[in-house]
C-alpha cells in the first residue's frame, strides 16, 4: 500500500504465531457457538459452553471474599502498583495455604501471584520456550497451553487421556512422545474438560514417570477442591520428592470470582530441582500484575472463608452434575464414559450415525443454538473431534431445562428407525 510519498507502510503483515495461537482459542470458538443462538427465541439462554458460574445466586462467592476486597479498597491502602511477582503478604498467604496440605512448607519465594490463571499459563509456556523445547499436554485439555505455546514457538505434543480409564493419563503415550527436547507435561486436577479428578496412586505414576524422563509436572489445579465424588482432590505437590513439580492455582473457581484475575505459580519442589524460579520472577517483572486490592484482600479471603461456604458449593455442584449425567443418559445419540467427580465439566461421546443432517461436533452445537438456545462447546476445540464439552456449573432448574432442549432437538434431528 502506498503512503503518498516514495515509501511503501510497512506494518500491517499477519504474525505467524498470532494467526496459529488464535486456532487454538476457545472462547473464539464458543463465542461463535453462542452467535448463533436466535435472538427471538424467548427462553432464557442455556450457557453450558464455558465456566462460569459467577452468575448464578446459587454460585455467589463467600461473603467473607466480597468483605475482604471491600475492606482491602476502602483502606486506601492497595492503590499502588505491585512488586513484581505479587505482594509479598498476598505470596506468603498463598503460601501458607497450599502448605497446609504439603509434607513440607513453601517460601514466599515459591509462589508468583498472577493476574489469573491464564496469564500463569503464558508466563509458564514462555519460561520453557528455550530453542528446540518441547511440552506434553493432555488430549482431551484446555487449548491456551496449546495457544501460549504456539505464540511463543514452543512445541507442543498431545498425549491422551484414556476415557475408558476414568479419564487417567496414558502414561504410556507420554514416554512414546518424550525425548531429549521434552521439558515438562501438564496435567489438569481435578479435570477440565472431563470431569475426572486423579487418585494418589495415578498421581503417584505420572511423578515416577516424569522423574524417569527428567521432566517437571506442570499441574493445574485451578479447579482444586471442586471435588464431589469417591475420590478426594489431592495435590500434585505431595509428590515433589519424586519429581519436581509447578503448580497454577487462583481463586476464580473454588471461589467462584473468575472476573477478580487472581491466579499463582506455585514452585512445589523440595529438593530445589527447578532453575527456572529467576525466569519466571524476570518474566513477571515485564508483564502485567494481578489488581493489587485484590492482593491485598487475599490473605483475609484465604483464611476467613468458612468451610460451610465450600460445602455448600460442592453439594450445589453435585446436584447440577447429577442432574447433568442423568439427562445425558436420556439422549440416545450421547453417552457419556464416566460420570463427573470434579470441577465443573464433562465429555460426552456424540453419536452422528443417529443423527440426520449433522456433518460434526461443531455443526451440532450451532445448530442445537440456533434451534433451542442452548450453548455447547464442540470438543474439536479440545482435541476431540465430534466429541462435547458440557458445563454443569449452572443454576440447576435452567440446567435441567437445557438438558431436556438437547433432547428435544437430538429427538427432531434424528434418524428415523427401521421396522422390523
Amino acid at each position: 500500500m502506498e503512503n503518498g510519498g516514495d515509501a511503501k507502510w510497512r506494518f500491517g503483515a499477519a504474525n505467524p504465531a498470532v494467526q496459529a495461537s488464535g486456532r487454538q482459542s476457545l472462547r473464539a470458538l464458543v463465542t461463535r457457538v453462542f452467535d448463533c443462538v436466535d435472538r427471538s427465541d424467548l427462553r432464557p439462554v442455556a450457557p453450558l459452553g464455558h465456566g462460569d458460574p459467577s452468575a448464578f445466586a446459587c454460585f455467589r462467592t463467600a461473603a467473607a471474599a466480597e468483605e475482604a476486597v471491600s475492606a482491602a479498597v476502602l483502606s486506601g491502602k492497595h492503590n499502588r502498583y505491585s512488586s513484581a511477582g505479587g505482594v509479598p503478604d498476598a505470596r506468603s498467604a498463598v503460601a501458607a495455604y497450599l502448605s497446609r496440605e504439603l509434607p513440607y512448607e513453601l517460601s514466599t519465594g515459591d509462589v508468583f501471584l498472577t493476574a489469573g490463571c491464564n496469564h500463569a499459563i503464558e508466563i509458564m509456556m514462555a519460561v520453557l520456550a528455550s530453542p528446540g523445547a518441547n511440552v506434553l499436554v493432555p488430549r482431551p485439555g484446555y487449548p491456551m497451553y496449546e495457544a501460549r505455546a504456539a505464540l511463543c514457538g514452543l512445541e507442543f505434543r498431545r498425549f491422551d487421556l484414556l476415557p475408558e480409564k476414568e479419564w487417567e493419563v496414558d502414561l504410556d503415550g507420554v514416554e512414546a512422545l518424550a525425548d531429549e527436547n521434552t521439558v515438562a507435561m501438564v496435567i489438569v486436577n481435578p479435570n477440565n474438560p472431563c470431569g475426572c479428578v486423579y487418585s494418589y496412586d495415578h498421581l503417584a505414576k505420572i511423578a515416577e514417570t516424569a522423574r524417569k524422563l527428567g521432566i517437571m509436572v506442570i499441574s493445574d489445579e485451578v479447579y482444586d477442591h471442586c471435588a464431589f465424588g469417591s475420590k478426594p482432590f489431592v495435590p500434585m505437590g505431595v509428590l515433589g520428592e519424586i519429581a519436581p513439580v509447578v503448580t497454577i492455582g487462583g481463586i476464580s473457581k473454588r471461589w467462584m470470582v473468575p472476573g477478580w484475575r487472581l491466579g499463582w505459580i506455585a514452585a512445589t519442589d523440595p529438593k530445589g530441582v527447578l532453575r527456572d524460579k529467576n525466569s519466571i520472577m524476570s518474566y513477571c517483572a515485564i508483564s502485567v500484575d494481578a489488581v493489587t486490592f485484590v492482593q491485598g484482600a487475599l490473605p483475609q479471603i484465604l483464611a476467613n472463608t468458612d468451610k460451610a461456604f465450600f460445602e455448600k458449593a460442592m453439594e450445589v455442584m453435585r446436584e447440577a452434575a447429577e442432574i447433568c449425567y442423568r439427562k445425558v443418559e436420556g439422549i440416545e445419540c450421547i453417552t457419556c464414559p464416566h460420570k463427573p467427580e470434579g470441577s465443573m465439566f464433562v465429555m460426552v461421546k456424540l453419536d452422528l450415525s443417529c443423527l440426520d443432517g449433522i456433518a460434526d461436533d461443531v455443526d451440532f452445537c450451532t445448530k442445537v443454538a440456533r434451534e433451542e438456545s442452548v450453548v455447547i462447546c464442540p470438543g474439536s476445540g479440545l482435541g476431540m473431534k465430534n466429541w462435547l464439552r458440557i458445563t454443569f456449573a449452572v443454576d440447576p432448574g435452567l440446567l435441567e431445562d437445557g438438558m431436556e432442549r438437547v433432547k428435544s432437538f437430538c429427538q427432531r434431528h434424528g434418524k428415523a428407525k427401521e421396522l422390523k
